[in-house]
């Protein structure tokens, strides 16, 4: 099966290495100085974890050409960037097209391309690109599926990660579970807006902490009423006591450790107009459908040094 990675940011390039190592036929699009290193230096890197720095010989495109075909295209870009590669992904025969990222508008941008076979993923890794290396966690767990009502993909993706290393949860409705995870992270983006990226300033903070949790409770719960599935499926219970015991042992653990900094601010600091974007739309969401949600609105406010 041949693989195109289209993105080489820190979940793309642990994709492709994913891939790479389960000796898949995988080729990395990358571009510039990053792209040129990686070309010639092998793609670099050191997981947290890990005392040593992996490297792998992948090779390497800058572009997406029209006569290139793949088996399948994972395009791994920011929710900013991805109206812009519609139009070579049109031109491009290569039918099966996996967006990894945040997105809260997956039905829409699958329908843009309707001759291809659309699914959408979330991978569980994070980090950050230094000069000529990714420092990374990579849990090698990735969400994948389409959006509800496509036929299923399920055959195909156990055919994709087949041998690889992967823990992976097909889900059949990614457009509600890309929602939910955006009503899930933005709140925490905010967090990282207040302190300028410094979660460790909000240690032992339980009542700002607790906000967090109930701007993310309406979030979920503006979803819910309009019609769509809270998922992860354990979340669903979004309400409870016990909801908010475990969120709150989550936040105060990310903001005591370097976990913080890992999962949420790394990103959060660099990508401050995917989370503007993605705050914007989902507050469309919101609104179209007559959602009450002042503590979101709240901390938006407090972070809107860094939102667009």
């Amino acid at each position: 099966m041949k693989i195109l990675v289209f993105g080489a940011g820190v979940l793309g390039c642990n994709l492709a290495r994913n891939f790479f190592r389960a000796g898949k036929d995988v080729t990395l699009l990358a571009r510039g100085d990053w792209g040129e290193s990686i070309r010639k230096n092998g793609l670099r890197i050191k997981d947290k974890f890990s005392p040593r720095m992996s490297v792998s010989r992948i090779p390497v495109v800058t572009e997406l050409k029209a006569e290139d075909k793949y088996d399948v295209i994972f395009v791994v870009l920011r929710y900013t960037q991805l109206d812009a590669i519609l139009n070579t992904l049109r031109a491009n025969p290569t039918k099966n097209i996996v967006f990894v990222g945040n997105d809260v508008r997956a039905s829409a941008l699958s329908a843009s391309l309707p001759e291809k076979n659309v699914m959408f993923a979330f991978a569980s890794s994070a980090g950050h690109r230094e000069r000529e290396y990714v420092a990374s966690v990579d849990l090698k767990k990735i969400t994948i599926g389409q959006v509800a009502g496509a036929p299923s993909n399920e055959a195909l993706i156990g055919q994709i990660f087949d041998s690889t290393k992967y823990k992976v949860a097909y889900e059949p409705n990614m457009g509600d579970y890309l929602l939910c995870h955006a009503a899930f992270v933005l709140p925490v983006a905010f967090a990282c807006y207040k302190t300028g990226g410094d979660l460790k300033k909000l240690k032992g903070d339980t009542v700002y902490l607790s906000r967090l949790i109930d701007a993310n409770i309406e979030g979920y719960r503006a979803i819910k009423n309009a019609g769509h599935e809270i998922l992860p499926k354990d979340d669903a219970e979004f309400e409870s006591a016990a909801y908010r015991k475990t969120c709150l042992r989550f936040s105060k653990l990310m903001c005591a450790t370097s976990l913080g900094k890992i999962c949420a601010s790394d990103h959060a600091m660099n990508a401050a107009d995917e989370m503007s974007a993605l705050n914007r739309d989902l507050k469309a969401f919101f609104d179209e459908n007559g959602a009450k949600y002042p503590v979101w609105q709240d901390l938006e406010r407090e972070g809107a040094k860094y939102l667009k």
